[in-house]
């Protein structure tokens, strides 16, 4: 017999069961809608499209924009890295955000930076622009020295000094692949679509080789933690986001690596330098002013092009950002609350924004109390205990399934040499991810959702990378 103070936590329990389930839905919704977009890309002869494009040499000016601070260690290799590109035409704005070591001295050195008059585009929030230099080696390469602001502050005053139609924000710590940016204008260049932004796979580059600035061989990474993050990731991009790009409901475009229009960025005031989450704040920004004017658009994302980037390889590093992510998101979510369930946003406020809910803010929650209310009421009696077991291993076998689902799909779109040995790896890790990691990373996004929620002031904190594992080719 069931009594007063059990039914509470009884109708708590099944609220727990049925958040979980419908995350399950939701991102099962996704597998079909991703195939479906991986199998029409594979039909229309993506591969021949890039090398013809860079036969033609006739892509739109680009101007990446490159936020820096503090890398004096990686700074001018990856700046030539990014000037060995394979694009017709582009320039090279790197920022360097009042950086406290070496930084700016060391580009100074290396491309020999002459300082020249340039009036920055006004209207965009921004801290002061100290100088602007040009390097005399490269035309194509410009530095913006200013006072610290920030990550948003700095792509700001990027843009503040671009002059090209398209402009790509790329991390000073990744690395491209050199046809990426070939790839990823394509979608701008079909009238039809009315594009504003694209997103490219961010993959994890620890475990690589780098060799004068690209992959030169990959591997996965020897630590776990970082491991877990590459199925973290393939899910996320060749899974959640190949989906959301195919219904235009995509709700972020990574700030590793992303390609905007710059009249329209530029038309709602840039980046929003008040959040720890730029990336997502633009484009759901993006999505709302753009439904509110009436103004037919699409976001795209593209399994290629691929940004490299260095993922934490500590507990400290990747618990602080993830729960800046988390915070990213939840800011995102508040500002732009008015658009959930609102038939005037379709798709993106009646389904996207409403699964992000599910996901980024019940998600955490009933998962937590999960984890200790739960397996309470099942020893208590109050939940069968064979029902209990039974959903929690389809629960773990479907997480699982998702994963390696991801896996195989990377397999058909990524170029790139997988041996058995790393296939196997990835597999083990995406059944191990469920048993310890995945409840970490939950009280990590649930701390985030209640520092949002606090008065805590946002930080970006360092996430302790180390470098690129990398070998001398001369």
């Amino acid at each position: 017999m069931i009594g007063l103070v059990e039914i509470p936590l009884l109708v708590l329990a099944w609220l727990v069961l049925l958040v979980g389930l419908i995350q399950n839905l939701i991102y099962a919704s996704y597998l079909i809608p991703a195939w479906r977009e991986l199998r029409d890309r594979a039909n229309a002869h993506d591969d021949e499209a890039t090398w013809q494009a860079l036969r033609r040499g006739d892509q739109p000016p680009i101007t990446l924009i490159v936020p820096a601070y503090n890398e004096d260690k990686s700074i001018v290799a990856n700046a030539h890295s990014l000037l060995s590109l394979r694009y017709s035409g582009f320039q090279v704005i790197i920022v360097n955000d009042g950086s406290t070591d070496e930084t700016m001295t060391r580009l100074a050195d290396a491309l020999e930076l002459v300082e020249i008059p340039r009036a920055p585009i006004p209207g965009l929030v921004h801290a002061e622009i100290r100088a602007i230099h040009r390097s005399a080696i490269y035309p194509n390469l410009c530095v913006v020295d200013k006072e610290n602001g920030g990550k948003a502050d700095a792509i700001n005053a990027g843009l503040a000094c671009t002059r090209t139609e398209l402009f790509c924000v790329i991390d000073a710590d990744s690395i491209l692949q050199p046809e990426a940016l070939v790839r990823a204008v394509q979608p701008f260049q079909d009238p039809s679509e009315n594009v504003v932004a694209v997103g490219g796979t961010v993959g994890v580059a620890n475990g690589c080789l780098v060799k004068h600035g690209q992959i030169d061989q990959y591997d996965l990474p020897q630590e776990f933690i970082a491991r877990v993050q590459a199925v973290e990731y393939t899910r996320a991009f060749l899974l959640a986001r190949l989906a959301l790009s195919r219904t235009n409901t995509l709700t972020l475009v990574s700030g590793a690596f992303g390609v905007f229009s710059t009249r329209v960025v530029i038309g709602i005031g840039g980046f929003d330098v008040t959040t720890v989450g730029e990336d997502m704040e633009l484009i759901m920004r993006l999505h709302h002013r753009l439904r509110q004017d009436g103004i037919p658009y699409s976001m795209r994302y593209l399994p290629e092009p691929v940004c490299w980037t260095e993922v934490p390889s500590t507990l400290r590093g990747l618990s602080r950002q993830r729960i800046r992510w988390q915070r990213g998101a939840m800011e995102s979510l508040s500002r732009h609350r008015g658009m959930i369930l609102n038939p005037r946003y379709g798709r993106i406020g009646l389904v996207a924004l409403p699964s992000m809910i599910v996901i980024d803010v019940l998600g955490p929650v009933v998962e937590v109390l999960g984890y200790f209310l739960v397996p309470a009421l099942a020893l208590w009696g109050i939940l069968d205990l064979d029902f209990l077991l039974a959903y929690l291993a389809l629960t773990f076998g479907f997480g699982i399934f998702l994963s390696t689902a991801s896996i195989v799909l990377e397999q058909g779109s990524i170029e790139r040499p997988t041996t058995a040995r790393q296939l196997l790896s990835l597999a083990w890790t995406a059944v191990l991810e469920n048993f310890g990691y995945r409840q970490l990373n939950n009280f990590w996004r649930l701390t985030g959702l209640i520092k949002h929620f606090s008065s805590t002031p946002a930080q970006w904190g360092d996430v302790g990378r180390t470098g690129f594992r990398e070998e001398d080719a001369s």
